[in-house]
């Protein structure tokens, strides 16, 4: 690129090197233009390729990686120069970004890509027929990922992964209650957990969009960080026979909360009118096998060494029940300074409760102990 000196510059994120712009780099917030890259992103950008390497090691079917909304290309060229695919095709609609990829494949010597410089939702149901579905597909937006729940989800081959990103973080944990259920079909409560709480709605959501397909869902993975939240899903061309859609009754006095498939008016501890969230994913949100399958690739390949830390995290949490509670929540509850967190599972444990930590807050646990039962181990 001509002015590649002037306002681009090359780096290298993983074993990848890439075209971005200067300014992306040193200014707090990345710009829009010329093109967008968020160097901030580059553990999202790892985790999407510990989990895409754990799939494609396993998937027999064609490995074909579609990237809806792509900006400079960061993480469809990462997959293409350090994962086993055989066809890769970027797509973005600001044409500068497009140039930006291609330069960075012509830097990785990279011959299996395609541009395209379309609208997302063009660009994915161009691929929705049967022999044009990609086995991976990757949509991270700004804000909302809703509007392509469908047309990605038409774009996935089955057997196939859909990932996609939410940033409109406010909305999904509850400041604008309203905008949440317009785009996702659920409420949220403002909750010491409401990042798991806004996976739910975001899982429940694609599940909604799924049924009307007659497609099913299966959640491998999410992952859920400061600026974003990303859930990786499986698309099986079969109607889901499971129930897996409910709510969070959360009571606001006391701080019980449950998942349950039907609303609850009333505490089941204290007897007060509860908060409801929903409807939402009441399921599993991490495969267990998946989660190991990840962890057995990470020394493969060139990530964040936090990467696997957090992954332990997940394997341990992946069969425990659904919300968390934080040691700050129960030390304010009973006028108390927090215990340190492995002490607080492992009284869980001896006194016949599963707990675990969880990969939502470092000072957070599960179990299936509630609020007043764990109050009384502080």
């Amino acid at each position: 690129m001509e002015e590649s000196n002037e306002l681009f510059q090359e780096i290298t994120e993983g074993n990848t090197k890439l075209l971005v712009p200067k300014k992306s780099l040193t200014e707090k917030t990345p710009p829009i233009k010329p093109a967008f890259f968020n160097p901030k992103a580059r553990t999202n950008r790892d985790f999407s390729i510990i989990a895409y390497a754990a799939f494609l090691k396993k998937f027999e079917g064609p490995k074909i990686f579609l990237e809806g909304l792509s900006g400079v290309g960061a993480r469809g060229l990462r997959v293409a120069n350090e994962l086993k695919i055989e066809k890769m095709i970027i797509n973005d609609l600001n044409p500068t970004a497009l140039q930006m990829a291609k330069h960075s494949a012509n830097l990785n010597n990279l011959k299996n890509i395609e541009f395209s410089e379309k609208e997302a939702c063009v660009f994915l149901s161009e691929h929705s027929r049967k022999e044009k579905r990609g086995s991976l597909v990757d949509i991270d937006p700004f804000g909302s990922p809703a509007t392509f729940f469908d047309c990605g989800i038409r774009a996935t081959m089955h057997g196939g992964i859909l990932s996609t990103a939410a940033t409109d973080l406010q909305v999904l944990n509850g400041l604008f209650q309203g905008a949440c259920k317009r785009k996702y079909g659920g409420i949220p409560v403002r909750v010491e957990y409401g990042n798991e709480m806004a996976i739910r709605l975001i899982l429940g959501s694609l599940r909604s969009v799924a049924a009307r397909l007659g497609i099913e869902i299966i959640p491998m993975f999410v992952e859920s960080e400061m600026h974003y939240y990303r859930t990786y899903v499986k698309i099986l061309n079969r109607i889901d026979q499971e129930e897996n859609i409910g709510y969070i009754i959360h009571c606001k006095n006391c701080g019980h909360r449950k998942i349950s498939l039907k609303q609850q008016q009333e505490c089941e501890l204290c007897k007060l009118k509860t908060s409801i969230a929903g409807p939402l994913w009441i399921g599993k949100i991490f495969d267990k096998e998946y989660v190991k399958n990840m962890i057995e690739e990470i020394p493969n390949l060139k990530i964040n060494k936090s990467c696997e830390k957090t992954l332990y995290k997940c394997l341990d949490e992946s069969e425990m029940p659904g919300t968390y509670f934080t040691l700050d929540e129960i030390a304010k509850k009973n006028k108390s300074s927090p215990p340190k967190l492995e002490k607080i599972i492992l009284n869980l444990k001896e006194k016949g409760f599963v707990s675990s930590v969880t990969s939502f807050n470092p000072t957070g646990f599960r179990t299936n102990a509630n609020i007043n039962e764990i109050i009384k181990m502080f």
